[in-house]
C-alpha cells in the first residue's frame, strides 16, 4: 500500500508460541527462565516492533482504508459522524505505526553500533511520554468507534466481505476467533494487536531490567517505562470496559435517548441499575454517571448536569449525597452505606477528571488517595430558569454551584457584565454593557455592585455620549455625582451635585456650555427648585427662589459695577414690579419698575441723593448665597460615603466602592469589547494598603510627625483623605472656577474652604479611632470641643488643604478687591518715581534713622547706592509674602520684614533699638512701596479671613493691622499725588 513501509527484510515475521505459561522469541537461543543478555532482549524488542508494525500495516490496508472507501449508503443517518471517527482512527493508527518504525530504526542502530548510542536513545525508553500520547490517541479513537457502533453499521449486509478481509490477519493475531458477528471480528482485529503488543512490551522490559546492573544509568529509565506501559495496559482495559458499558446502555434505551446519550464523547461510569440510587425530589427513574455529565432519566425527559459544575456533599448520618448544580439541588439516596461510598467515590473522581479536561491516567481515581474536587472552579454555563440571568451565559469562577469570583455574563440581546460575583449575584466592581437600538451604541456602567444591583461609586458612559461619575443606590444614580453632556450636544452642560432616585435633587451646580451661565442652588426632580444663585458670563449675579425651574418672588440682582437691585425681575434680568436700586455712588431709587414702550425702563419712585459717598470697599462686599446655603449642609453627598466608610471600620475591600476610583474618559467611538476594559487607578490590594495606612497613622501622632503624615495622605491618590480632598476640589472648581468666577461668591467660597478643612480633620479623627479600635484601644483624648477642634483645624489641616483651593479662592479675592487694589497700584506707581531719600523725606522718616551715615562716599556715590540698597533686605523679605499660600507663613514673612527693618535701624544707630509705631509705620510704608507687591489688598484680606484665630489680638494681628494701614496710606497717597500739578512740592505732600 503506498505510504506504508514494509517490514524490515532482515527479519522473518512469525507469531510467538506459548510454552507452559511463557513464550520463546524466534532466533533466541536462551532457555526460558535463564538470564537473557541485554542484546538478546533488544533483538527480541526489534522483532516485536517489526511484528506490530506489520500488523498495523495490514489492518490499515485491509480494514480501515477500505472502510473509508466503502459505498456511502451504509453511513446514513449518522454517516458523517461515523466517517469522521474512522478517519481519526486511521490517522491514529498511522501515527502509531510511524512511531513503531522510529523505534525499529533506533533498535537497529543500537544493535549495529552498540557503543555509539545508549538505551535512552530508544523512543520507548527515552521518549516514553510521547509514546504514551500516541497510544492514548489510538485508544480514544478506537473506543469512540466502539461506542458509536461504527463497526456494526458498516458490517450490515457485507459479513463475508469483511471476514475475507480479516482472515489474512489471522497469522498475526493469535487467539483471534472469527466466529460471531462481523463487527466483533472488526473490533478484535483493531484492538488485539495493541493489547498483545503492550503485554509483550512489559515482559521484555522486565527481562531487560534484570539484565542491567543495579546502578546502570538506564536502570531508572527502564523501571519508569515498565510502570508507564503497565499503566497503559490498565488504562486500555478500563477504556474498553467503559466503551462496552456505554455501547450496552444503548440497547436499554429508546432510540431518542440512545442518540442523545450514547455519543462518542460519552463514557458510562456507573448505572443505577447496577448499584441502585434514587434522586430526591426529582424522583428520576434512572441515574447515569458519564465521564462528563450526571444524567437523570424521568420518562422521556433527560436532566443532564455538566460534571464541571456538580458539587457533591455527603449528608451526615444519612445514606444520602447532596448534589448542587447551578440551577438545581437534589439528593442521591441509597440503602446500603457501601453503595453510597461507591457513588460518592465515582462521582468525585469523574468531577476531577472533567475539570482537568482529560481522562485520568493510569485509571480513574488511581493513586495513594482519591482526589477531592475543588470547591472553587472555572467553567461556562447558560442559565435556563427565569430571572435576570435567564438565557445568560456565565463564564468564570464558581463556588458551590454559584458564580463566585471573577467572571463574564453574556445575554443573547447583547448585554454583557464583566466583573466580580458573590453567591450568584454581581457583587464588587463590574462593567455592565447595554446595547442600544443605534448600531454600535452602548450604555457602559463601570460601577460597584452589591447583591445584583449597582451600589456605590461608578462611572456610566451613555450611548448619547453623556458621562456620569458618582454614586449609585439600588441601580439608580443617588448621592453625589457629576453629569457631563455630550461634547457636541445642542445645549452642552455639566451638573455637579446631588441626586435622588436617578434625578437631580438637593444642592448642585449646573453650568451651561453655550451661555456660560452657572446655577448654584437647590434642585428637585431634575428641576431648579428652592433658593438659587445664578452667575452669568457678563458678570451679573442674582439670587432668587425657583419653583419648577422658574423664578418666583423677589430676589437680589448685582451688576458688574456693583449696582444692587432688590425686588422682582424678569428672566432676562429686567426689574419689574416693586423694588429698590442702590447705585455704586450711594444713591438709591425705590419704587415701581416696568418696561417702557421702547427701549429703557419706566420707573415711578423716589430717588435719594442725600446719602454720603460710600467707602470704595463697601459696595464690593455684598455677598450672595451665604445665608441661603449653610456651609454645613452643602455637600452631604460627598462627606456621607466617607463617614459610612469609617463607621464600617474602613474595610479595604470596600474602599473603592465608597471612595471612588478614576478612569480615563475617551470620546473616541469604540467597539463593544473596548467598553469592557477598565484601567482603574486602584488596582493593587486595597485591603492591604488600608491596613498599612492605619498602621502608619498610629506611628505619626506627634504634631510634627502628624503634619508630615497628613501632607502625605492628602497628596495620595488612593488614601481616603486624599480621595476626599480631590472630590472636594472638584466641587469647588465647579462652583467658583472658570468663567463663572464672581466676586459676590467670595463669602461662600472662603466659608466652604474652612468647612472642608473641618471635615477632613474629622475624617482623620475617624481613621485614628478605627486604627485604635483594631488594636483594642480607645481614643485617649476626650471628645474635642468646638474651640479645640477649630484650633487644630487652623493649625494643622487648613494650611495643608488651602493650596488645593487657593487658585480659585484667590481669584475671587482679586475680583472682590479690584477697585481698592487699583488705587493701591496707582499709589505704588506714583511713589516709585521718588528717589529713596526724597521718599523717606516725604514719609516723614526721621533722618537719624536713614541708613546713610554708614556710607563714607561722595554725595553722588551715596545717592546712587541709596537708590539701590536702602532697606533692601526688608524689601526682599516682604516680597516673599506672595511665594506661599499658608496664612501663617505669610504672617511669619511679615514678622521677619519687621525684624529686618529694626535690624537696619539698630545698625544705623549703633545700638539695639525698638521702633515705636510712629517710627515703624513710615518705614513700613517705604518698604511696602518699594516691594511693589501686586494685589496686596487681596492678600491682606485672605490672610485676615484664613489666619488662625489664636493670633487675634496678638503680634501677628498687630503686624497685619500695620500692613493694612500702609496699604490705605499708599491708596490715599496715590490719590493726592494725582491731584498735584506737574512739578511736585514735597512740603505740600507732607
Amino acid at each position: 500500500m503506498p505510504g506504508l513501509a514494509a517490514p524490515h527484510p532482515a527479519v522473518t515475521l512469525s507469531q510467538p508460541r506459548e510454552l507452559r505459561g511463557g513464550w520463546v522469541l524466534p532466533g533466541s537461543h536462551c532457555a526460558l527462565g535463564g538470564a537473557m543478555c541485554s542484546r538478546e532482549v533488544e533483538a527480541a524488542l526489534l522483532r516485536l516492533e517489526e511484528t506490530f508494525s506489520a500488523s498495523l500495516a495490514h489492518v490499515n490496508t485491509r480494514i480501515l482504508q477500505p472502510l473509508l472507501l466503502a459505498d456511502p449508503e451504509p453511513w446514513e443517518p449518522r454517516g458523517r459522524e461515523h466517517l469522521q471517527l474512522l478517519q481519526q482512527l486511521l490517522r491514529s493508527s498511522q501515527q502509531l505505526r510511524q512511531l513503531t518504525e522510529q523505534s525499529l530504526q533506533s533498535l537497529l542502530k543500537r544493535l549495529h553500533q552498540p557503543r555509539t548510542t545508549g538505551l535512552e536513545a530508544l523512543p520507548l525508553l527515552g521518549s516514553a511520554d510521547g509514546v504514551l500520547q500516541v497510544h492514548l490517541e489510538y485508544i480514544e479513537s478506537y473506543t469512540s468507534c466502539l461506542v458509536a457502533q461504527v463497526f456494526q453499521q458498516v458490517a450490515k449486509g457485507k459479513r463475508e466481505h469483511w471476514l475475507a478481509q480479516c482472515r489474512p490477519l489471522q497469522k498475526y493475531l493469535a487467539g483471534m476467533s472469527f466466529e460471531g458477528s462481523v463487527d466483533a471480528v472488526l473490533g478484535q482485529a483493531l484492538c488485539q494487536p495493541l493489547a498483545q503488543h503492550l503485554q509483550q512490551y512489559i515482559l521484555l522490559l522486565l527481562r531487560l531490567r534484570d539484565t542491567l546492573r543495579k546502578h546502570h544509568p538506564a536502570q531508572e529509565l527502564v523501571i519508569n517505562a515498565i510502570t508507564l506501559y503497565g499503566n497503559l495496559q490498565s488504562f486500555l482495559q478500563q477504556a474498553l470496559d467503559q466503551a462496552v458499558a456505554t455501547q450496552a446502555l444503548g440497547h436499554s434505551l429508546s432510540s431518542r435517548l440512545k442518540d442523545a446519550l450514547c455519543t462518542p464523547g460519552h463514557r458510562l461510569l456507573q448505572d443505577s441499575q447496577d448499584i441502585p440510587v434514587t434522586a430526591i425530589p426529582l424522583r428520576a427513574e434512572r441515574v447515569l454517571l458519564f465521564d462528563d455529565a450526571l444524567v437523570l432519566l424521568k420518562g422521556p425527559n433527560i436532566h443532564s448536569f455538566d460534571l464541571r459544575l456538580v458539587w457533591v456533599h455527603p449528608v451526615q448520618d444519612r445514606c444520602m449525597l447532596r448534589v448542587v448544580t447551578p440551577e438545581d439541588e437534589f439528593s442521591l439516596c441509597v440503602r446500603d452505606p457501601q453503595d453510597l461510598v461507591v457513588w460518592q467515590w465515582k462521582v468525585s473522581q469523574a468531577v476531577c477528571q472533567a475539570l482537568r479536561g482529560k481522562k485520568d491516567f493510569p485509571v480513574l481515581g488511581a493513586g495513594p488517595a482519591p482526589s477531592e474536587p475543588p470547591a472553587c472552579r472555572s467553567a461556562a454555563y447558560t442559565f435556563r430558569t427565569k430571572g435576570h440571568l435567564c438565557r445568560a451565559t456565565y463564564e468564570g469562577e464558581w463556588y458551590s454551584g454559584r458564580p463566585h469570583g471573577k467572571g463574564t455574563l453574556k445575554w443573547p440581546d447583547g448585554r454583557n457584565h464583566v466583573g466580580n460575583f458573590r453567591w450568584g449575584l454581581e457583587h464588587g466592581f463590574g462593567i455592565y454593557l447595554v446595547p442600544k437600538a443605534i448600531e454600535d451604541k452602548f450604555d457602559c456602567y463601570k460601577c460597584h455592585w452589591q447583591e445584583g444591583t449597582m451600589q456605590g461609586y461608578g462611572i456610566c458612559e451613555y450611548s448619547s455620549e453623556e458621562v456620569y461619575r458618582g454614586y449609585f443606590q439600588a441601580g439608580l444614580r443617588h448621592g453625589f455625582g457629576v453629569l457631563d453632556s455630550a461634547p457636541q450636544a445642542p445645549q452642552p452642560f455639566r451638573y455637579t451635585g446631588h441626586w435622588a432616585k436617578d434625578q437631580r435633587s438637593g444642592y448642585g451646580i449646573q453650568e451651561d456650555g453655550n451661555s456660560g451661565e452657572r446655577y448654584i442652588g437647590m434642585w428637585q426632580a431634575d428641576q431648579r427648585n428652592g433658593s438659587g444663585v445664578v452667575v452669568t458670563q457678563a458678570g451679573i449675579c442674582y439670587q432668587s427662589t425657583f419653583q419648577a425651574d422658574k423664578m418666583v418672588g423677589p430676589g437680589v440682582l448685582l451688576s458688574e459695577d456693583d449696582s444692587l437691585y432688590e425686588g422682582t425681575f424678569t428672566k432676562d434680568l429686567t426689574p419689574e414690579g416693586k423694588g429698590k436700586i442702590t447705585f455704586p455712588n450711594g444713591f438709591t431709587l425705590e419704587g415701581w419698575f416696568g418696561s417702557g414702550t421702547g427701549r429703557g425702563l419706566n420707573t415711578q419712585g423716589v430717588l435719594d441723593t442725600a446719602a454720603l459717598p460710600p467707602d470704595p470697599s463697601s459696595t464690593c462686599k455684598r455677598q450672595l448665597g451665604v445665608d441661603a446655603f449653610p456651609v454645613e449642609s452643602r455637600w452631604p453627598g460627598v462627606y456621607g460615603p466617607f463617614r459610612v466608610f469609617m463607621v464600617a471600620g474602613c474595610p479595604g475591600e470596600l474602599q473603592e466602592a465608597l471612595l471612588g476610583f478614576h478612569v480615563q474618559r475617551s470620546r473616541v467611538p469604540r467597539r463593544a469589547q473596548d467598553y469592557l476594559r477598565c484601567e482603574r487607578s486602584c488596582l493593587e490590594d486595597e485591603a492591604g494598603r488600608m491596613e498599612d495606612a492605619l498602621e502608619e497613622l498610629l506611628c505619626h501622632r506627634e504634631p510634627a510627625a502628624l503634619q508630615r503624615y497628613l501632607q502625605k495622605a492628602l497628596n495620595s491618590t488612593w488614601h481616603p483623605l486624599g480621595k476626599l480632598l480631590r472630590t472636594l476640589m472638584l466641587t469647588f472648581q465647579a462652583t467658583y472656577g472658570g468663567f463663572g468666577a464672581n466676586k459676590h461668591l467670595q463669602g461662600m467660597a472662603q466659608g466652604e474652604v474652612k468647612q472642608h478643612a473641618r471635615e477632613l480633620w474629622a475624617a482623620y479623627r475617624g481613621l485614628l479611632r478605627v486604627a485604635l479600635q483594631r488594636k483594642g484601644q480607645a481614643l485617649e483624648e476626650e471628645p474635642e470641643d468646638a474651640e479645640t477642634r477649630d484650633l487644630q483645624v487652623h493649625r494643622l489641616m487648613l494650611p495643608l488643604v488651602l493650596p488645593s483651593f487657593y487658585s480659585e479662592l484667590f481669584t475671587l479675592y482679586l475680583l472682590l478687591h479690584e477697585p481698592e487694589d487699583a488705587l493701591y497700584s496707582q499709589g505704588i506707581a506714583s511713589l516709585s518715581l521718588f528717589p529713596d531719600s526724597k521718599l523717606l523725606e516725604f514719609l516723614d522718616v526721621h533722618k537719624h534713622l536713614w541708613p546713610l551715615k554708614d556710607l563714607r562716599l561722595t554725595s553722588n556715590q551715596r545717592s546712587s547706592l541709596v537708590r539701590d540698597r536702602c532697606f533692601l533686605s526688608a524689601t526682599e523679605c516682604l516680597q516673599k509674602i506672595i511665594t506661599t499660600v499658608d496664612p501663617r507663613e505669610k504672617l511669619e514673612v511679615l514678622e521677619k520684614t519687621y525684624g529686618e527693618i529694626e535690624a537696619t535701624v539698630s545698625r544705623v544707630l549703633g545700638r539695639e533699638h525698638k521702633l515705636p509705631m510712629d517710627d515703624l509705620l513710615p518705614l513700613l510704608i517705604y518698604v511696602v512701596s518699594r516691594a511693589r507687591i501686586q494685589h496686596l489688598g487681596a492678600e491682606i484680606h485672605l490672610i485676615r479671613d484664613m489666619m488662625d484665630p489664636v493670633h487675634t489680638g496678638g503680634l501677628y494681628d498687630f503686624l497685619l493691622t500695620a500692613l493694612e494701614s500702609c496699604y490705605e496710606h499708599i491708596q490715599k497717597g496715590g490719590m493726592r499725588l494725582r491731584r498735584l500739578p506737574g512739578h511736585w512740592d514735597l512740603r505740600d505732600l507732607s
